[in-house]
């Protein structure tokens, strides 16, 4: 039986409060929940998330809804108590990688908190996590309760702040070995990876000479790709011969005078 008690507010919940818990989840020894806004109930337990009025993380205290908030990022986004908790505890959740939990920071927790405090401006104007977090909450025509549903959310918002982790960690993995690959390339033209990484965008941030990444596919084929002239555009800094394009196995070795060059096997051009 764990002698930690976290709050938060009962009734409708949204993101905030959802991925708050959830981040928890993944750091502390199981723990006592509690929905309520009884103030007894608040000012006794351990950590108070999304109300109360009041935020003092030295005291477990994760609100933002008080006169003047919790303060903002240096971009003007807002906290939530998402923000706040990740504030105190992403690197800790991030196995103490910083530039990780920025990241997760910068791409996840404050969309949620921009949108929970109504700073809209430049963010996605679609289904998003905060909306598909709240739809957990019982509709008016169902009988569900709120804290079961509150259960399913958090369970939910713990898969994918997991997935979204993991998701991060890899990006930032990739940039290293991408920049190392470009650092270590005998034609600054031509990068080589030992297998496949995205590498994109790290390209384009630290090469400027680069026209083409080459890298072995699962199946122990090599592949080359051509390097676009920016992230997203079907425009190549240097495409390959149109003489190429369409052929494949004889027809393709003939042209290139590779003898072992395919679509389908050996050195694939993509």
């Amino acid at each position: 039986m764990t002698d930690i008690t976290i709050a938060t507010h009962d009734g409708n919940f949204h993101a905030d409060d959802v991925f708050s818990v959830a981040a928890l989840k993944s750091i502390l020894p199981p723990f006592t929940l509690i929905r309520t806004r009884d103030l007894e109930k608040i000012a006794k337990a351990d950590i108070v998330i999304d109300v109360g009025g009041e935020y003092d993380a030295d005291a477990g205290r994760f609100d933002h809804h008080q006169r003047g908030g919790a303060g903002a990022r240096d971009n003007g986004i807002p906290y939530s108590s998402f923000g706040l908790i990740w504030k105190k505890y992403g690197v800790e959740i991030c196995d103490g990688n910083e530039d990780l939990a920025k990241s997760v920071d910068r791409r996840l927790v404050s969309h949620i908190d921009a949108l929970d405090c109504g700073h809209v401006e430049g963010v996605y104007d679609g289904i998003s996590l905060s909306h598909a977090i709240g739809m957990f909450n019982p509709t008016w025509q169902e009988d569900s309760h709120f804290d079961e549903c509150f259960d399913e959310a958090v369970e939910y918002a713990g898969l994918l702040l997991k997935r979204f982790i993991a998701a991060a960690n890899g990006g930032i993995s990739a940039k290293a070995i991408v920049a190392k690959a470009i650092e270590d390339a005998e034609d600054p033209r031509v990068i080589v990876l030992e297998k496949y990484t995205p590498w994109k965008r790290t390209v384009h941030e630290h090469s400027k000479a680069a026209l083409y990444v080459v890298y072995p596919s699962q199946t122990g084929q090599w592949r080359i790709q051509t390097v676009p002239v920016e992230p997203g555009s079907f425009e190549d800094r240097k495409p390959l011969p149109q003489a190429w394009a369409g052929l494949s196995d004889k027809a393709l070795q003939e042209v290139t005078g590779i003898d072992d060059v395919t679509l389908h096997g050996g050195l694939t051009l993509i």
